[in-house]
């Protein structure tokens, strides 16, 4: 215990509270604008920002990853917020909250495995590129000197690093957003800031139950959009705990961060903040910026509300093009450049799924839906690929004919396994050797009965053998040709 509590919280106490500062920095425009995006108030996505980081912080199930307010869940509010008001969100991100708690328990995390390495690029780049076009309206219909401010920027992020001894110690992006705000201070500079996004709150955050009428009608209104949130927000979570595992070459506790985000969720519904999930950019910036253990995002939510309640005017400030900046490094550090290099090597359907989910979540703006998509996709190219390795191979022995069954029989192989017998040979006796072949499913087992019935009916006896024992497990349980009454019905529904 003493081990675990030193590694994930006081292990790199420096790294962590440098790259702390670095994402609280670059959550406050975040917050600011997906709140907007929402239809709320600047503070409800600041305050939610601030309360699952700290949760999270605890109850997470991934060290080193930033969870808080975000794009994605955002776009899922924008109706309710319309049609209902802000109190209806409170209480549908509570909702959220609960369901996401349940999926903890029952282990819908380790669902995780299902999803390919290709949707996890896809998801990744479309991720990147979503992050990049973000930043173009804070670099349309400008003034020079914004450009100039974020190509310095720029400059900074990668080439601090440079810097003989003192270039290791700093995280870049903190060195970027200080040096260009101080600059635009000093001279100046009349361009966009985080102060003209929206007002800051000025007071902490209080403690208050939703108000909304507590009656079966109320729960019909949120219901529709509690389940999308708690699916989006897990989704992206344990998508954004992938990336972090491979980047920090850790593993997580997928389980325990959706009882964490379940959790951090309710906690921001009761503080007046909306609900929010894990975040790639930000997370990436964590570690970009040397963070590795659970009090970066600590420190990275209490910095926050510390900032926007206290330093209010301090942070305003801050150059918009600073910010920029650091989100295009996110962007470029994001993006799986190998995967365009790759598109040469990889099969055509590993090809097809990735860019079918980059396609379909920068279409939407639904990560969600750009991997279930990209799941669906790989699943179907999986089924068929196997399907056809599936083969039966025939021998005729004596008055009689074996059949040798080689690979898996399951829905995608079935009708290629009935396409594999001559029913019109005249044999007496036919064996079917299914020693070196697995059965997984009913439409398996139901082929298997059509072949056997069809032989008897034309007058051969048919044994099979060599199934092995999960195979025998589900032939016995829904097989019917070794059963009299209905091997009959179905022999005379043909």
């Amino acid at each position: 215990m003493t081990d675990t509590l030193k590694r994930e919280w006081f292990s790199n106490i420096r790294g962590d509270v440098l790259s702390g500062t670095v994402v609280a920095l670059a959550l406050i425009p975040e917050a600011i604008a997906f709140s907007i995006i929402a239809g709320v108030d600047p503070k409800v996505g600041l305050y939610a920002s601030f309360c699952i980081a700290v949760i999270i912080s605890f109850l997470g199930g991934r060290p080193g990853m930033i969870s808080a307010a975000t794009g994605a869940m955002a776009l899922l509010m924008v109706t309710l917020v319309k049609e209902h008001g802000l109190e209806y969100l409170l209480a549908a991100s509570l909702l959220c909250g609960v369901f996401q708690i349940i999926a903890g328990y029952l282990k819908l995390g380790t669902l995780m495995r299902f999803v390919s390495r290709s949707v996890v690029t896809g998801f990744v780049n479309a991720l990147a590129i979503l992050i990049f076009m973000a930043q173009l309206p804070e670099l349309t219909n400008v003034t020079w000197h914004v450009y100039a401010m974020t190509a310095a920027g720029l400059g900074i992020i990668y080439l601090f690093p440079y810097i003989p001894v003192i270039g290791k110690s700093l995280p870049s992006p903190l060195v970027c957003i200080v040096a260009l705000t101080a600059f635009a201070m000093m001279v100046g500079l009349d361009i966009r800031t985080v102060g003209d996004m929206g007002d800051l709150p000025d007071s902490l955050p209080i403690f208050l139950l939703p108000d909304v009428p507590l009656n079966f009608e109320t729960l019909m209104i949120i219901l529709p959009y509690s389940l999308g949130l708690a699916v989006v927000g897990l989704l992206e979570s344990m998508m954004t705990a992938t990336i972090v595992d491979e980047l920090t070459d850790t593993t997580s506790d997928r389980n325990r961060e959706c009882k964490g985000q379940g959790v951090a969720n309710i906690g921001s519904s009761l503080l007046g903040g909306m609900a929010g999930c894990a975040m790639i950019g930000q997370s990436v910036i964590n570690i970009k910026s040397g963070g590795r253990g659970r009090l970066s995002t600590l420190f990275a939510g209490v910095l926050l509300l510390v900032m926007v309640v206290f330093l209010d005017d301090l942070i305003g400030q801050i150059p918009m093009a600073a910010l920029v900046a650091v989100m295009i490094m996110v962007s470029i550090g994001t993006f799986s450049w190998d995967s365009i290099i790759n598109l040469k090597h990889h099969p055509m359907s590993t090809n097809v799924v990735m860019l079918a989910t980059v396609a379909i979540v920068v279409a939407t703006h639904n990560l969600a839906l750009g991997v279930f998509a990209g799941v669906l996709l790989a699943s179907l190219f999986f089924a068929n690929k196997i399907g056809r390795f599936m083969v039966v191979k025939s021998e005729n022995v004596d008055q009689g004919t074996t059949y040798k069954v080689v690979g898996q029989v399951f829905f995608a192989s079935s009708e290629k396994f009935n396409d594999a017998f001559d029913f019109k040979e005249a044999v007496s006796h036919v064996t079917i050797d299914l020693s070196q072949a697995h059965f997984w499913d009913i439409t398996a087992v139901s082929a298997l009965d059509k072949v056997v019935i069809k032989f008897r009916r034309e007058g051969a006896t048919v044994d099979v053998i060599g199934m092995n024992e999960a195979t025998e497990t589900v032939v016995d349980k829904f097989g019917v040709h070794n059963k009299p009454e209905e091997a009959e019905k179905l022999l005379n529904g043909h």
